[in-house]
């Protein structure tokens, strides 16, 4: 049973290092429940202070990952409406079968918001649709960071009880 959990956890923690740079999957989330399932196993003891840092590190981020793009947008000087583009264009990109899309949907979604908002302005439309992108890249850029933090702890907790585990 041990084994099994290892191996799941394990499947989880690389699903959520692969998920922070596709936003079909959940990447810090995955690699927080990779970390609860090796805790479960008999060898290894609860550590509750790893488990509340991960899920704490992981809630935070996933709103971050809601607020970056949009602040991008706006700090470029984007509208409401280029923000609800760019996440418009990230749900549309992820569904289009275009190479890519989860990365030019933000981008035109909030080109095609701004240009809604004054159609007149092509260089601001396209400056907030810049920032979208750089808001985008940041936050694919922390949950990496993160999920990569989750497989280390991952592979240091398995080090450590290598011999109770197998």
């Amino acid at each position: 049973m041990d084994i099994l959990l290892l191996g799941v956890g394990l499947l989880f923690v690389i699903l959520g290092v692969l998920g922070s740079f596709l936003p079909v999957l959940p990447g810090p989330s995955l690699s927080c429940i990779g970390l609860l399932l090796v805790y479960c196993t008999d060898a290894i003891p609860m550590n509750y202070w790893i488990l509340g840092i991960s899920l704490v590190i992981t809630l935070l981020l996933t709103v971050l990952d809601y607020v970056i793009p949009a602040k991008g947008t706006k700090k470029f000087g984007g509208s409401s409406y280029g923000i609800w583009g760019t996440n418009i264009g990230l749900v549309v990109g992820l569904l289009a079968p275009i190479p890519f899309g989860f990365l030019i949907g933000p981008f035109v979604g909030a080109f095609i918001g701004e240009m809604i908002y004054d159609a007149k302005d092509h260089n601001r439309a396209l400056k907030a649709a810049t920032g979208s992108f750089i808001g985008f890249l940041a936050s694919s850029f922390l949950k990496f960071i993160v999920c990569v933090m989750h497989f280390g702890v991952f592979v240091w907790i398995v080090w450590q009880y290598r011999l109770e585990l197998f």
